[in-house]
């Protein structure tokens, strides 16, 4: 075990980890307390409150705080704080029932609509559309003429009136994602419908129903206390509306009395929603950790002095970068050292999973969600960048380091023209004024072979090849003059003849601008195309690193000759030789 990795302690489990996230939050630990208090003073209400909500004392009528009665009396001789606890029991009774009625009838409707689509979606869209039209409070005053004053009734008719919002919202996630390539390699795998539903699909959209389900919590409560405020409710059961509307009649009398109930309200609607946002946000996060105490412990070897060659512009040293896992630290970078010279152009060279991609992420400072690096040094420049604050990594991201992906469409905003995309960095990186910007960025575009600049700049990425994205993308990285361009698989999403083309441009424009680029490939051809020296990796680790000419003529390490080896370039090809019908029919 490394010096970074100490040793693993239990990990806690999915759900005891959602439940430590939430209480780490500082809001989600405010709500989750709230509701707690109003939870249990409404399963408690027998022994919290002092007298019995019916309790009348004929000499207490508005009576003020004291004398038995905390938070004094109201227009019958009640005391309102006993009310007020027996009424959390009720009034969160009816907004369970109308949140269990709209999340059942809407949530499932949405996932076999979504899912199955056809004739079941159009039909459910049909209902849906004709709820949606009902006014529901005009809805709610018939049912309650002809059902009579239960308002349990009332919450089972607004929950089905409030199954379109969860309807629609979950048969548009589910729309979202039922295409995705782990979906069909679900069914592939002979799964049923039902179990993909369940478990590949709902809580894959389970973050916005959450949200959707606190704010269907919070309307319940509020529209029943205003159904009671109205006077529609049974007078006899103590509930937060019908204290407000009994407040209100005595509100020149005592108005302290109206406040007590509409806070209930207040914090308990407020609480529904900070404790589902901070759960979302929670899910929204995989398998973090709940927070940097929970996290394994890191131990950091020291960085060591700088370069004392100022011709080195990035020296990577014993890099270990990880993520945590169950059992500790995860490493995927084990030990990295790279030395990259001003003007030089390095190949990273390996697999997949062989820990390029990752390298390259702890030079930007752009580790996924949990990666950290967990000892070692990145000297930029002269300057330690390794576990830099992000406030520090933005001033030297673009102006400094520059990137290049490999997925030019999807690395391009579809809302936003190509022009405002180029223009934006050097307006906020360099200061630029839009006008200067403009004219920078036509020039760039021209400069990487765009046929006609000022249509590129004004047309959106839909209206561009997959090469010309890719050429838009390099313009954009250069745009700040950077030093160091870091270039990820930069042609793999492109044809043969376009990749030509982009590594001609990116050779042009380093040895124009004098760059130092770190070219992530894994293909030889490119690497001997416009690399200087490269370095090859193979399980988070640097096998061997040499000049391009004398690795491809002597390469030292096993796993270099073998992927050299699996190079098919001046391989001869098998010759097709049609059969003969003897051949066939045999």
């Amino acid at each position: 075990m490394s010096a970074a990795t100490p040793a693993p302690a239990p990990a806690a489990s999915g759900r005891e980890s959602i439940v430590l996230s939430v209480l780490t939050n500082p809001l989600g630990l405010v709500a989750a307390v709230l509701l707690t208090v109003v939870i249990l003073t409404a399963v408690f209400a027998p022994l919290i409150a002092p007298f019995a909500p019916d309790d009348l004392q004929i000499f207490k009528i508005n009576a003020p705080p004291g004398d038995g009665y905390l938070l004094g009396g109201d227009g019958s001789g009640r005391d309102i704080f006993s009310r007020l606890v027996f009424g959390a029991r009720n009034t969160l009774l009816g907004a369970l029932i109308a949140l269990t009625v709209a999340a059942a009838i809407g949530v499932t409707a949405g996932l076999f609509a979504g899912y199955f689509g056809g004739r079941r979606e159009v039909v459910m869209s049909w209902i849906a559309d004709g709820l949606m039209a009902l006014p529901a409070l005009i809805v709610l005053l018939a049912f309650y003429q002809s059902l009579g004053s239960s308002i349990q009734v009332s919450m089972v008719i607004f929950g089905i009136m409030l199954s379109p919002g969860f309807y629609r919202l979950t048969r548009n996630l589910v729309n979202g994602v039922k295409h995705e390539l782990y979906v069909d390699a679900a069914r592939v795998s002979g799964l049923s419908d039902m179990r993909i539903i369940a478990r590949h699909i709902l809580l894959v959209i389970r973050a916005p129903v959450i949200i959707q389900t606190s704010i269907v919590a919070g309307i319940s409560i509020v529209i029943q206390a205003g159904l009671e405020f109205l006077g529609l409710g049974d007078p006899s059961v103590p509930t937060w509306g019908g204290m407000l509307q009994d407040a209100f009649a005595n509100m020149f009398v005592v108005p302290t009395a109206i406040l007590w109930p509409g806070l209930a309200i207040s914090i308990t609607v407020a609480s529904f929603v900070l404790l589902a946002n901070a759960i979302r946000d929670r899910l929204q996060q995989g398998n973090r950790p709940a927070s940097a105490a929970s996290m394994p412990k890191v131990v950091s070897r020291p960085a060591g002095a700088a370069p004392v060659d100022t011709d080195i512009l990035l020296d990577i040293r014993d890099l270990v970068v990880g993520y945590p896992g169950k059992s500790g630290w995860t490493e995927v970078v084990k030990g990295v050292s790279l030395q990259l010279r001003r003007g030089e152009v390095l190949g990273l060279v390996g697999e997949s999973g062989s820990g390029k991609t990752q390298t390259a992420f702890s030079v930007l400072g752009l580790l996924s969600t949990g990666g950290r690096i967990l000892s070692g040094s990145i000297w930029f420049d002269g300057r330690d960048i390794a576990n830099l604050p992000e406030s520090e990594m933005q001033k030297l991201r673009g102006k400094h380091i520059a990137y290049v992906p490999q997925e030019p469409m999807s690395n391009l905003d579809p809302a936003f023209r190509i022009g405002f995309q180029l223009t934006e960095p050097m307006m906020t990186v360099l200061g630029m004024s839009r006008s200067e910007a403009k004219a920078r960025a036509l020039e760039l575009l021209a400069k990487v072979g765009m046929p006609d600049p000022k249509r590129t700049f004004n047309a959106y990425p839909h209206q561009v090849s997959g090469g010309m994205a890719q050429r838009v993308l390099i313009a954009r990285s250069i745009s700040c003059n950077p030093d160091l361009l870091i270039a990820d698989e930069p042609t793999t999403a492109l044809d043969v003849t376009v990749q030509a083309e982009v590594l001609e441009l990116l050779r042009d424009l380093q040895a124009e601008m004098g760059m130092s680029v770190i070219l992530v490939t894994h293909n030889f051809g490119v690497v001997a195309d416009i690399c200087h020296r490269v370095s090859v990796m193979k399980d988070g680790q640097v096998v061997e690193t040499a000049e391009v000419q004398s690795l491809f003529a002597h390469p030292q390490h096993d796993y270099t000759r073998m992927l050299l080896s699996a190079v098919l370039d001046d391989v001869t090809p098998r010759t097709y030789r049609p059969r003969t019908l003897k051949e066939v029919s045999a």
